[in-house]
């Protein structure tokens, strides 16, 4: 090594600078031992020219991104330098820190807290070492203070993100090791030494310090620099350890995370926070920190006097925010009494009268407290002050002065009684919660009698808000929330930050004011304290530990959960209110169950208080449906919440505790109106021989739910939410609550005509999923099934209709229905429940079991006193059964079905005052009613399923029994409002409707297996009895003041089968039945008055609101129409030529009729587009009025077609006149649906026709609803196609005159669904007609749609061809020429111009077109002349000759030819001789 001397020297040492990371490490090594083991190292180098100035320039460049790998070196390199190198020693080492300095103000070292810290932690080191080796000179003892740690320290304080490096931290240890030394060293000469560097030191640093301070706007960053700097220099960090090995590279553009959270931390809080951590620690931590040097202790207390007494100077003259801030960092870290007298200088104590005694001397004794009480409550009550939490730590300073904790409560005590705003005690109380220091000092204040009084003081104002409405006073209100919001938030050890009693009391006032919230408005409750409360309970909810809920905040978590589960329309509450509300006991509920404790359900008053009232809101049929929804959202929160606990248990006991017993279960079903027994009645389902009806749902029960379909909807939310996590429900439960769910459904589903609130609750329960299939789904249906039998078997009723649609709906074989109820004998002897449980199970049982049901009954019926066979147990109970099996058609055995017949006829001989024939039905007991209607209901299904002919006898009893019981019915009319009048009225009717259609349909080959003389007899006596009877019923019925006149209304019940019946009437008898007359004043008719009576009564019936009148009255006037035209024809000559538009109304009562109806259509569909489909609910107001309209067309294109030619002509001029056919059009293209097909056509071979609602008739049956929602459809395109057949003239005038979309819309409809059928109805019709021509043939073409007429006499002979359009008959008919033989061209093309004429302008078929042609062609050859104006013989359009000839040239005209004359030309002259016409 020694002979390498000069070349390692060299090497090493120039190569001082080199920056590559990979080697520098190395380097440095090398350098070191090159400096330990060359001892003429330098002899080799020129250290001041060559290595010194690179050194330099790496240190000033911070190390060039390598300050953590080189600077660890500095010290040791440096302390291998030789004194001859270094000399001048000033010189040398001021230039070395100087470069040091240098370094650590570039823009990298800044940014890189692990190079600042290696720069800073060089620096120090290389200034003890110096200080320590140049100890007694002072020329470099001032050099390093004054030149270098000072003016450092100085720039530090400008800069904060140089304080980062630890430098305040480095420097506290340097004054420790001074200190230390000066006092362990007994030299004489460096004790004193030391001593007077210190103090030059703290003189100068005072000054720095002073100067940054003594400013009336200081420097933010340098303000916040001293009093990290004091704070250091107070309490110093642990001993910091110096990592020389550890290498890290950091580039300028890092910046660390810690350094940036600092910067932010520093900038918006106003003080260090690192300063109030090092409060925060145990003093254990701190082993230099306990006893403080007296070396540092005198001058930093001078100091921090000196700058305390600067800052309440700018303070007190200029009121500086940033001098009292910088006040308040100061005393949390120098909280002294020596201070707190600098504060108050030279000011007297001014406040000591007014204060207690104890007060008072603790102010004469203590600065700190006279401070606080001169100075700072001052400061706090300032009203424009924003932040006071820095004022908030001064207090805890002055806090600290005072010698015991009663001192400190004393003084708390008397602020917060007299002094301090409710925004400082938030404060103070803050800032106890945020460190154990802190709080151990008022911990007596915050659980003392004082504050708990004054805090429930405070709730009660707030509560009741007796605060005036000012700015002040509202921000003084949410304080005072923010403060109840804080001590019943916040905990410390699992301990309330105040007493318990009196949280106890706040949260009591709370509950008070949240009880009384649904006394206000909405209006009221938005600017009410509620939304607060809620906030304060949500906190409290949510911070509590389970041992921390007390009793009253029970309580208060049941008030709020009720407010949530009622309605807005009961709570008065805003939706924002609400949802506070809602996670306000969402909060607490959550709380209460992740409780520790298996007997968590016992303890919770809450949930036994909640449960109860659930079940009472539920049974108290006080709610609607807006209610009972919110009620089940609330429930659904509360269960989902109760499912996380862990005690599995805890939701089967709920849902147990809301569960009703049996006796309250049975109440609520008989409190259930009993409306629903009517379509079971009605439909045969169940029978039923007593009353046991009320009337109709109260009026103010309207909007109300029954009890029991809210305790069933609220069980069955229940059981869903339950049954998500397998709770366990106890004694069969789950099946209960789906038996009364069952329950509640089907009683709506049964009711005829339910309230809209009705089917809105079922509405509702389908949204929530609360469905029957969803619950049957979940439980057992066996178990369900035979819970349902052993209700049925006991109550009979709604439980047996449910037992019904339970097998339907769950697909339950016969085989498992049998086991249920084992043997038939046990049905025996029967009661009404066990007859309901029959007549429902009758559908689902194999033909097997209904015959040993039947063979049960059948002995049953034969020997009965007159009092047994009205009973259950007696006839009617077996005779309902049988009928019930013969309903589903399970009986084939004629000769039984004769045997029961005979039976009947035997009870008529024995007890005939049991048949009901022709009396009063007032006096007549339920039980004989309900045998009647079962008599009669069997002899209906007898008709139906019996095959073998009957005997005269047996036609007998049957028939004079149907009219017997047809008279009583008639006679009653006034009691159908009793159910089962009604009932019996039904069964009549169906009986004879059942008769009607059995002659109806006879034809010649079973004519002869009757009698011989019943079908004359039915003709002439029994048909028209039954009408004589009904006829006059139906406008009885229809007269009467009725509330509700729907089909489905049960009070209309008896309409359908009573107008079914009517349906059957022959033409004959309506023609000649006399009703009692009734004739309107003025209206213009030619009918007789029998008839005109009759249109005039049944008429106005097709706007009856039931459908089977508008039907039955439509089928009879139907049958009347075609006989009408006639009266018209014969008084034909009354409607001369002389009228210039001669028009004729069709019936009168029809038009006064359609007048009506054309003002309810325009409410009706008037705003409505034409071509925008409007579709009509069945049933609805709406519909029968649409209904009623096009029936009442069909009956008018019926008249019309069957009228004359002459005819059609006036009554198509009057329809013009009117309009209605116009509005009529309109309707249609509103009610015809875009596609006109049937749905279950789609499925045919795609070869066929598609089956339209235009090529099928419609057929109106009263009895069948399913087609319901097709039959406004299907009758419209019934109309429309009626119209274009009978009206296509003044159809196609109306088409061409029809705004442009409109005619857009009808051409393309009318092609695409009517104009093929029409022109094949055509062609057929010209095909098939009988019609015969004297010398003219008609031929057909139907693939080219073309009709081809020949004309013939003697030896002319005129072909023509007519050709039907596309869009026929919108379109206009082409007449082509075919041949031609002996008629001049002018003469053939007038000809031709009239059939295209004649076509185009009448209403009616091709062969009649034809027809008035020949006519015309006729006359001319006949030798009458022409019309000189139109050029015909006949006029196109009312069919007459020329009649109204000229004086002076003697030519005749037609006279709707002159009056179009005269009124064109204004002028009164002939045509031709130009003469004046007379």
């Amino acid at each position: 090594m020694k002979d390498e001397a000069s070349k390692v020297s060299s090497s090493v040492l120039l190569s001082i600078d080199d920056s590559d990371p990979i080697v520098c490490p190395a380097l440095w090594e090398a350098v070191l031992y090159t400096l330990t083991t060359i001892k003429d190292c330098w002899l080799h180098v020129n250290a001041k020219k060559s290595v010194f100035p690179k050194l330099s320039a790496v240190v000033r460049e911070g190390g060039r991104g390598l300050a953590t790998v080189i600077y660890p070196y500095l010290l040791p390199f440096i302390s291998k330098l030789p004194q001859s190198i270094t000399a001048p020693k000033l010189d040398f080492f001021k230039h070395f820190l100087t470069s040091l300095v240098a370094g650590l103000s570039t823009e990298r070292i800044k940014t890189s807290l692990s190079e600042c810290s290696a720069v800073v932690c060089a620096f120090f080191e290389c200034l003890r070492f110096i200080m320590q080796q140049n100890l007694g000179e002072e020329d470099i003892e001032e050099m390093l203070i004054n030149d270098q740690l000072i003016p450092l320290i100085d720039e530090v304080l400008k800069d904060p993100r140089l304080q980062d490096g630890q430098l305040f931290d480095h420097l506290a240890e340097t004054l420790s090791s001074w200190e230390t030394k000066a006092d362990m060293e007994k030299d004489d000469k460096i004790a004193p030494n030391l001593e007077k560097v210190l103090l030059n030191f703290w003189e100068r640093l005072s000054e720095i310090c002073a100067e940054k301070i003594d400013e009336p706007e200081a420097d933010v960053k340098s303000v916040l620099g001293v009093s990290s700097l004091l704070q250091v220099l107070q309490k110093p960090k642990s001993s910091l350890k110096s990592n020389k090995k550890i290498v890290k590279v950091r580039f300028a553009d890092e910046m660390p995370e810690s350094n940036k959270e600092n910067e932010k931390c520093v900038s918006s809080e106003g003080e260090n926070s690192e300063g109030s951590e090092l409060m925060a620690e145990p003093p254990a931590s701190h082993p230099c920190s306990d006893v403080i040097s007296p070396l540092r202790k005198k001058p930093l207390e001078d100091l921090v006097c000196r700058l305390a007494e600067m800052s309440i100077n700018y303070v007190n003259d200029q009121k500086s925010e940033q001098h009292l801030r910088f006040l308040s960092t100061l005393l949390t870290s120098f909280s002294s009494t020596q201070v707190f007298k600098v504060l108050l200088g030279d000011e007297k104590e001014r406040i000591i009268k007014s204060k207690p005694p104890e007060i008072a001397t603790l102010i004469q004794r203590n600065p700190a407290v006279q401070f606080l009480y001169q100075k700072l409550i001052g400061w706090l009550n300032e009203e424009q002050r924003k932040e006071a939490s820095f004022l908030v730590d001064i207090l805890y300073s002055a806090l600290c002065c005072c010698d015991n904790n009663k001192e400190r409560k004393d003084v708390l005590d008397n602020l917060t009684e007299e002094d301090l705003k409710w925004n400082s005690v938030v404060q103070i109380i803050e800032k106890a919660c945020s460190g154990s220091d802190k709080h151990a000092l008022v911990i007596p204040w915050l659980k003392g009698d004082v504050l708990g009084e004054k805090l429930v003081t405070l709730a009660d104002h707030l509560c009741n808000k007796d605060l005036e409405s000012t700015v002040s006073s509202e921000s003084h209100f949410s304080e005072g929330w923010t403060l109840l919001s804080l001590v019943l938030s916040q905990h410390v050890k699992n301990d309330y930050l105040i007493g318990e009693a009196y949280v106890e009391r706040i949260i009591v006032k709370l509950h008070e004011t949240l009880s009384k919230a649904t006394k206000l408005s909405e209006a009221e409750n938005n600017d009410s304290s509620v939304s607060f409360i809620c906030d304060v309970a949500f906190h409290y909810f949510s911070s509590a530990k389970g041992g921390l809920l007390l009793p009253s905040s029970e309580d208060l978590l049941l008030t709020v959960f009720q407010l949530c589960a009622q309605s807005k329309e009961k709570t008065h509450l805003p939706d924002f209110l609400i949802c506070k509300l809602k996670n306000t006991w969402l909060s607490g509920v959550n709380l209460l169950v992740h409780q520790t404790g298996s007997t968590t359900d016992k303890q919770s008053t809450f949930l036994h208080l909640s449960a109860l009232w659930l079940k009472n809101q539920v049974q108290s049929s006080s709610l609607d449906i807006k209610s009972l929804q919110c009620l089940l959202s609330a429930v659904d929160d509360l269960l989902n919440k109760l499912l996380e606990s862990e005690d599995t248990s805890l939701l089967g006991v709920y849902i147990g505790s809301v569960m009703p017993n049996n006796n309250e279960w049975e109440k609520m079903r008989q409190s259930l109106p009993i409306q629903w027994l009517h379509r079971p009645l009605l439909e045969g389902r169940l029978s039923l021989n007593y009353e046991c009806f009320k009337t109709d749902f109260k009026e103010d029960d309207t909007k109300k739910l029954p009890s029991h379909l809210c305790t069933s909807a609220l069980l069955s939310k229940m059981i869903l939410v339950a049954l998500k996590k397998e709770a366990v429900l106890e004694n069969n439960e789950l099946e209960k609550i789906i038996a009364e769910l069952l329950y509640s459904l089907h009683w709506c589903e049964e009711l005829d005509n339910p309230p809209t609130f009705l089917t809105g609750f079922c509405e509702m329960l389908q949204k929530m999923n609360i469905t029957y299939d969803n619950l049957c789904g979940l439980g057992n249906t066996s178990g369900l099934l035979q819970l349902l039998f052993n209700r049925s078997r006991e109550h009979g009723t709604l439980w047996s209709l449910i037992i019904a649609k339970l097998i339907l709906s769950r697909s339950v074989s016969s085989e498992e229905v049998k086991r249920h109820y084992r043997r038939k004998e046990g049905f025996f002897p029967l009661t009404e429940g066990n007859m309901h449980t029959i007549q429902s199970l009758c559908p689902f049982l194999s033909k097997e079991d209904k015959k040993e049901f039947i063979a049960q009954c059948i002995p049953a019926l034969l020997a009965w006193t007159k009092e047994d066979l009205c009973s259950i147990n007696g006839g009617f109970g077996h005779l309902a059964i049988f009928n019930s099996c013969l309903q589903t058609r399970s009986i084939d055995d004629g000769e039984l079905l004769h045997g029961i017949l005979k039976i009947l006829i035997c009870w008529k001989k024995d007890h005939e005052d049991i048949f009901l024939f022709s009396c009063n039905l007032s006096e007549v007991s339920p039980e004989i009613l309900g045998v009647n209607i079962e008599i009669i209901r069997f002899l209906s299904l007898f008709l139906k399923y019996c095959s073998s002919p009957l005997a005269e006898s047996e036609w007998d009893f049957i028939m004079c029994s149907m009219l017997a019981w047809l008279e009583t019915t008639s006679e009653n009319h006034a009691l159908y409002s009793v159910p089962l009048v009604q009932l019996f009225a039904c069964v009549s009717c169906d009986l004879a409707c059942e008769l009607s259609a059995f002659f109806d349909s006879t034809t010649r080959d079973t004519i002869g297996a009757l009698p011989v003389n019943l079908i004359s007899e039915w003709k002439e006596f029994f048909s028209q009895g039954i009408h004589s009877l009904l006829l006059p019923l139906l406008v009885t019925v229809t007269t009467g003041e009725s509330k509700d006149t729907s089909e489905t209304s049960f009070q209309n019940a008896m309409l359908k089968p009573m107008c079914e019946t009517l349906a059957y009437i022959p033409k004959d008898q309506l023609l000649s039945y006399k009703l009692p007359a009734r004739l309107v004043a003025g209206q213009k008719t030619n009918l007789p008055e029998h008839l005109q009576t009759l249109l005039n009564t049944l008429a106005p019936l097709l706007l009856f609101r039931a459908r089977p009148v508008q039907i039955a009255v439509y089928h009879m006037l139907y049958k009347l129409m075609p006989e009408l035209p006639q009266y018209d024809q014969d008084n034909l000559k009354s409607y001369g030529d002389e009228e210039e538009e001669p028009a004729l109304s069709p019936p009168a009562a029809l038009m006064s009729l359609l007048s009506t109806q054309e003002d309810l259509l325009e409410n009706v569909l008037g705003c409505v587009p034409v071509g925008q489909i409007v579709t009509i609910k069945p049933l609805s107001e709406d519909f029968c009025y649409v209904l009623g309209y096009l029936l009442t067309w069909k009956l008018i294109l019926t008249f019309f077609k069957a009228s004359s030619s002459q005819l059609r002509a006036l009554y198509s001029m009057y329809l013009r006149k009117t309009k209605s056919l116009n509005k009529l059009l309109y309707h249609l293209f509103r009610l015809m649906p875009e596609n006109p097909t049937y749905a279950e056509t789609t499925i045919e071979l795609s070869n066929k026709e598609p089956k339209t609602f235009f090529t099928e008739e419609l057929q109106l049956s009263i009895r069948e609803t399913t087609t319901l929602p097709y039959h406004v459809p299907h009758l419209a395109c019934s109309v429309y196609h009626m119209t274009l057949k009978d009206l296509p003239a003044m159809v196609r005038l109306w088409w061409n005159s029809s705004e442009k979309r409109v005619f857009n819309i009808v051409d393309r409809f009318t092609s695409k669904y009517v104009s093929n059928v029409l022109s094949f109805q055509e062609i057929s019709s010209v095909q098939t007609s009988t019609q015969l021509f004297n010398g003219m043939t008609v031929k057909a073409r139907a693939t080219t749609r073309e009709v081809m007429a020949t004309y013939s006499i003697e030896d002319i002979v005129i072909e023509l061809i007519i050709q039907l359009p596309s869009n026929y008959p919108l379109g206009s008919i082409t007449v082509e020429s075919g041949k031609r033989v002996g008629v001049a061209v002018q003469q053939w093309r007038n000809w031709m111009l009239q059939l295209s004429t004649y076509l185009t302008h009448q209403n009616g078929s091709i062969m009649e077109g034809l027809a008035l042609w020949k006519n015309n062609v006729d006359k001319r050859f006949e030798g009458v002349e022409d019309c000189m104006i139109c050029f015909s013989v006949i006029h196109g359009f009312n069919y007459s000759l020329p009649k109204k000839a000229c004086r002076t040239c003697k030519k005749k005209f037609h006279s709707a030819c002159l009056y179009k004359w005269f009124t064109s030309s204004n002028k009164s002259t002939c045509p031709l001789c130009r003469e004046t016409f007379f």
